[in-house]
């Protein structure tokens, strides 16, 4: 299955488009030549996205609608189809994280969080397969986390929806190549967008801070990767090494994490 490297009036349908690294990503693909269906909550803020869009000479779709609902992906998709015929390239970025520890964390919040990382996932690439099917072509690009490759303290739950985003995505990337539809995981690691309030950012280490990127490096990034027909990508892509070392000397890897993560939580004793 080649790579997408020509976005040109390409049918494109980006969850969480209202903030962070959906609405960079639903820019630059419109930037490109693509028709944006733009999906979220927050009807204000895509309606702004959309007159920046247009203002450039670009084409966008304001969706409205909760990923954590099927009922209302079901809709979106139908509207997505009815006003372009088509779609081409799914980006699921849709999303959120807590950072608390997991003694911490609301239950209910815990479930609300699966069902908007992981199921909203699932539901969109559900709801996106039968026109990409019938035109025997098509482009699902899944945001993962580099907490959906290692486990993190003060993010366990957050990881575990984004583990089962990173499993997901591997299978189906084997499941629909065969139908001509191309699924590629992509992994960010820190990325500056407003997910990192102050809040979060006292709860980690100084030397961490040093190592954010550009929302737009981001999503060069990620479009190259795309274009290049690549299954997976980290962001930035130097954190890759990691994962080897982790494979390597895992002991090594969590006594680490731990000796960089654990001392800045305020609460880990409490």
């Amino acid at each position: 299955m080649p790579g997408l490297r020509d976005l040109k009036d390409r049918v494109a349908v980006v969850t969480g488009a209202s903030s962070g690294l959906g609405r960079g990503l639903a820019r630059a693909v419109a930037a490109r030549g693509s028709r944006v269906a733009l999906v979220a909550r927050r009807t204000d803020r895509l309606e702004e996205l959309a007159a920046e869009i247009r203002s450039a000479g670009g084409t966008a779709l304001v969706v409205p609608c909760d990923v954590g609902s099927p009922e209302e992906i079901e809709d979106a998709a139908a509207h997505v189809l009815a006003e372009y015929g088509r779609l081409d390239l799914l980006i699921n970025a849709a999303g959120y994280a807590r950072h608390s520890l997991f003694k911490d964390q609301d239950p209910q919040d815990a479930e609300r969080m699966m069902r908007v990382n992981y199921f909203g996932v699932a539901n969109w690439v559900r709801a996106a397969l039968p026109p990409m099917r019938e035109r025997g072509e098509g482009w699902i690009v899944n945001l993962s986390s580099f907490a959906g490759r290692l486990g993190q303290p003060d993010e366990a739950t957050y990881a575990a929806t984004k583990f089962a985003v990173t499993g997901l995505t591997e299978s189906l990337a084997m499941e629909l190549q065969p139908l001509g539809i191309h699924v590629m995981c992509v992994y960010p690691v820190l990325v500056r967008t407003e997910m990192f309030d102050e809040a979060t950012l006292d709860r980690m280490p100084e030397r961490t801070k040093k190592s954010f990127i550009e929302v737009e490096e981001f999503c060069d990034t990620v479009l190259a990767a795309l274009g290049r027909g690549a299954f997976e990508v980290t962001v930035p892509r130097r954190f890759g090494l990691v994962y080897l070392i982790r494979l390597l000397f895992p002991g090594m890897m969590r006594r680490q994490t731990s000796a960089i993560r654990l001392p800045v939580l305020p609460d880990l004793r409490r």
